[in-house]
């Protein structure tokens, strides 16, 4: 009998291994704070596998260990506003099954990108952050249909493992 507990100990482990081999990518496309998304791959699978409480759990635990290991205070903040926002539309699309894995990630990753400029739009206390939105959310769409067309690879891959 195979282990919830143990698919969610490999997962999140994956997690953290991608979310540290991007710090080690750099980016600067005239916006800061835009990556790759990487950890995203394993939370799109957890939400097609099994269901979005645990791709829920999933992400918060990884954005918390993650900024502890790998970031700062802010950085949590910042991940946990774009993962949530990112997660509920996703899981919302998901379940409408009108969009691929590839437009449920593009959508995951504008939205990821809105709550986090949402959350800096408060810290900083001005709108004037929001000129970044036309670069977020070009990086938005591109970086979450590369994580969608690799999530939907694995997936077919993937459909004989039960994970529930």
């Amino acid at each position: 009998m195979r282990s919830r507990a143990g698919y969610f100990g490999v997962f999140t482990a994956l997690a953290l291994i991608f979310s540290y081999v991007e710090t080690l990518i750099p980016i600067h496309l005239g916006a800061p704070g835009i990556k790759l998304g990487l950890a995203n791959l394993i939370i799109v699978i957890v939400l097609y596998r099994t269901d979005w409480r645990q791709a829920f759990l999933l992400s918060v635990v990884r954005v918390i260990l993650a900024g502890f290991l790998f970031g700062s205070l802010f950085s949590i903040i910042y991940s946990l506003a774009g993962g949530i926002l990112s997660l509920a539309v996703m899981a919302f699309l998901s379940r409408t099954d009108r969009f691929s894995v590839v437009g449920v990630s593009m959508a995951g990753g504008v939205c990821h990108n809105i709550g986090q400029l949402i959350v800096a739009m408060i810290i900083v206390e001005t709108y004037q952050v929001g000129y970044y939105l036309p670069v977020l959310l070009i990086s938005g769409l591109l970086t979450g249909a590369v994580i969608g067309v690799l999530a939907g690879e694995i997936l077919k891959r993937i459909r004989s493992i039960r994970l529930q």
